[in-house]
């Protein structure tokens, strides 16, 4: 017998009937399961520790010295190795970002027995389980970098945004303004540095030159450093200004109850259907043995 193509088949038909019509007089043992799921996840929410998160609103600065001279003096100053400096905030950005940066926050912090606590032995002032699975920095930081920290940067106004999540609201609002202020001073102590390296180059190579037209450019590129130099020494706010500190929140970031109610109502749900039509297939497989 050929089967037209399209037609349906009525075998298929009764079998996705008899299923449907054995989730239907098996309805009150789903949604018996879909409520108590439901209720479960609640009351998990409800009473869970709760997490908040603290944010640190940051713009980038403004003020640098490089802007106006670098397209006339940047050919020379890239030949002489020395970066003028730009408005972008990639490298700050990549460092608060970075592994390494949360590991130096961390170790100075000493935070590996607060981020790793169920790991911890307070009593006994040790960790628990064998040496051999004690775990070190590099487990805090993996910690921190997945639960604890979120920087998200608005493309369009450039604004960053430093959250901190973390189970006490202060705690959490006073390690996102110490990341913030940590950051900008990283990002000074690179440019005290590198603007004092490139002016004792510069120096050098002024009481070298031979021409006067060369040693008016290198005496400009001069200037420029020792402006950063100065902006450095007295700005803290260095790379980002600080637009709103962050402070203790009120309200919890996570668990919520309505999301886990619904994902435990429905979990039970598909737990129901899956045993009313588990127990007719074991039925079956039972009569044809």
């Amino acid at each position: 017998m050929t089967v037209t193509q399209g037609a349906t088949d009525p075998g298929v038909d009764r079998e996705i009937y008899d299923l449907l019509a054995v989730v239907w007089r098996g309805r009150w043992l789903v949604l018996s399961l879909g409520a108590a799921f439901a209720l479960s996840g609640a009351l998990y929410a409800a009473l869970a520790t709760p997490w908040y998160r603290a944010e640190v609103l940051m713009a980038q600065a403004r003020d640098r010295p490089s802007d106006g001279l670098m397209s006339q003096f940047g050919g020379l100053a890239g030949l002489a190795g020395i970066n003028l400096g730009s408005n972008d905030n990639a490298e700050p950005l990549a460092l608060l970002n970075s592994l390494g940066f949360a590991r130096e926050f961390i170790e100075e912090e000493k935070l590996e027995t607060v981020l790793l606590a169920r790991k911890w032995n307070a009593a006994e002032k040790r960790w628990k389980g064998p040496e051999k699975d004690w775990p070190d920095v590099r487990d805090a930081v993996e910690f921190f970098d997945e639960e604890v920290r979120r920087v998200v940067q608005d493309k369009k106004t450039g604004l960053v945004t430093l959250a901190i999540e973390w189970k006490d609201p202060a705690v959490a609002a006073d390690w996102a303004n110490k990341m913030a202020s940590r950051l900008n001073d990283r990002m000074r102590e690179r440019a005290i540095v590198e603007s004092t390296e490139n002016i004792r180059y510069l120096k050098t190579e002024m009481s070298q030159a031979n021409l006067i037209s060369l040693q008016q450019s290198i005496g400009k590129i001069l200037e420029l450093e020792m402006q950063k130099l100065m902006l450095a020494r007295n700005n803290q706010q260095y790379s980002f200004r600080i637009i709103d500190p962050a402070h203790a929140p009120k309200k919890k970031v996570k668990p919520l109850v309505v999301p886990f109610t619904a994902i435990g109502g429905v979990l039970g749900l598909l737990l129901g259907v899956v045993l009313l039509i588990g127990r007719v297939v074991l039925q079956r497989v039972r009569s044809v043995s």
